[in-house]
Parts: C-alpha cells; sequence; structure tokens
C-alpha cells in the first residue's frame, strides 16, 4: 500500500454525516467509496477492496455488525466502527465480528483521521524477516507471513489488530505487559486513552482462543500464560 493512495469505504446512512466524513478524508488525501444501507456495502467492499472500512452500527437493509460479518468471511479488512452507544456490549459484539477499532459519536473528525491512520499504519508495517518466522506455543500455531492463526490444528479467523496483539503477547510470554505498552506497540498510540480498546480486543482472543490463555493482572495489564 506504500507509495498509493489508501481506498476508503464509508459506510453511513445520514447525510449529514456521511457528508462530513467523506469530504474530510478526500481532504486528507485518500480515495473515498460511500455507501448508505447494508447491502451496498457488502457489495462496495467486493468490488472496491478498500484498504479501510468505517462502518456505522445502525444501517438500513441490514445493520453494521451484519455488514462487518459478510465483509471479513470474504476478505480481511480493517474495519473502524461508529457507534452512538458508549455500551460494552455492543463494543464486544462489534469487536468479536471483525471490528479493528471503534469511534463513538459523537467524534471530532480529527480523531477519526487519526484513528483511521494509526490502522493503516498497524496494516502497513513492514515485518522484519526474523520476525517472520512461524511461532509454536503450546496449542498456539501463528503464522506471521500468512497472518493466520491455528489453535489444535484448527485455523481462527483474527482481525488485523487481534493478529498483532496475539504476536505481541506470544512474543513477550511470561511477561506483564501495560496497557499503555499495548497501546504502543500494537495500537501506535502515545497515549494511554484507549485502555478500553485493549480490554474489548483481549476479551475478543479470549473469546476466539480460550478463556485461560491471557491471564489479567489487576491494576497493570495482561500476560500470555503459556509455557
Amino acid at each position: 500500500m506504500s507509495g498509493n493512495v489508501s481506498r476508503i469505504l464509508v459506510v453511513e446512512d445520514e447525510p449529514t454525516i456521511a457528508r462530513a466524513v467523506v469530504d474530510r478524508l478526500v481532504a486528507e488525501g485518500f480515495a473515498v467509496e460511500l455507501a448508505g444501507d447494508g447491502p451496498t456495502a457488502v457489495e462496495r467492499a467486493r468490488t472496491c477492496e478498500p484498504h479501510l472500512i468505517v462502518l456505522d452500527v445502525m444501517l438500513p437493509g441490514f445493520d453494521g455488525l451484519e455488514v462487518c460479518r459478510r465483509v471479513q468471511a470474504e476478505r480481511p479488512v480493517p474495519v473502524l466502527m461508529l457507534t452512538a452507544r458508549d455500551d460494552e456490549t455492543d463494543l464486544l459484539v462489534g469487536l468479536g465480528v471483525g471490528a479493528d477499532d471503534y469511534v463513538t459519536k459523537p467524534f471530532s473528525m480529527r480523531e477519526l483521521v487519526a484513528r483511521i491512520r494509526a490502522v493503516l499504519r498497524r496494516v502497513e508495517r513492514p515485518v522484519p524477516d526474523a520476525a517472520l518466522a512461524p511461532l509454536r506455543v503450546g496449542p498456539l500455531e501463528l503464522d506471521p507471513r500468512a497472518r493466520r492463526v491455528r489453535r489444535d490444528g484448527r485455523e481462527v479467523h483474527l482481525t488485523p489488530t487481534e493478529f498483532d496483539l496475539l504476536a505481541c503477547l506470544i512474543r513477550n510470554r511470561g511477561m506483564v505487559l501495560t496497557r499503555a505498552v499495548l497501546l504502543e506497540q500494537v495500537w501506535d498510540w502515545v497515549d494511554a486513552s484507549g485502555t478500553r480498546v485493549v480490554d474489548s480486543h483481549v476479551k475478543a482472543l479470549r473469546r476466539k482462543l480460550g478463556q485461560e490463555l491471557i491471564r489479567t493482572v489487576h491494576g497493570v495489564g495482561y500476560s500470555l500464560e503459556i509455557a
């Protein structure tokens, strides 16, 4: 993707918000496609193959969660969800179907652009050759080159952020990593404003890979507990 214009698919049914987001992203140098309902969003994702999707949860046709589920089933793509409710259950459901990050309405355009750029940096980040060797830890097999994960031989679908979080925990297994360290290493955030993002992604990983693998060290952070 380096050197090329990143394509963003914006899925939003409120015209005022949609136009404001599209205009700002175009001004920031992105190529932008727009969809206003669930079925159109899935079709646009298939035809334009965006580098990232900005996806509202509440949509006509079918909602953003179903859009995310269908899109991720066809082709892994980073998804930034827009949610009107700052509700932990809603956020976990969104992360569970393949969203990488979320922004709660009302949001500033500056924050939205910053989150988009952070997600794209993670996807574009070059991986050193030494970090491309397959990792096998307990029941887990992680292939950094193909970005695939298996537990007990069965492939488990992870979003790009979930994969990076798991890889970080595996490479530092046995160590307790604070939320601030995880935010810096996985999300490229230099502040601690996204601690709930870390917690939500850890919960999503536990749900997909098993509750026992990641230990919570209360008041500190998380540790991968595999010999």
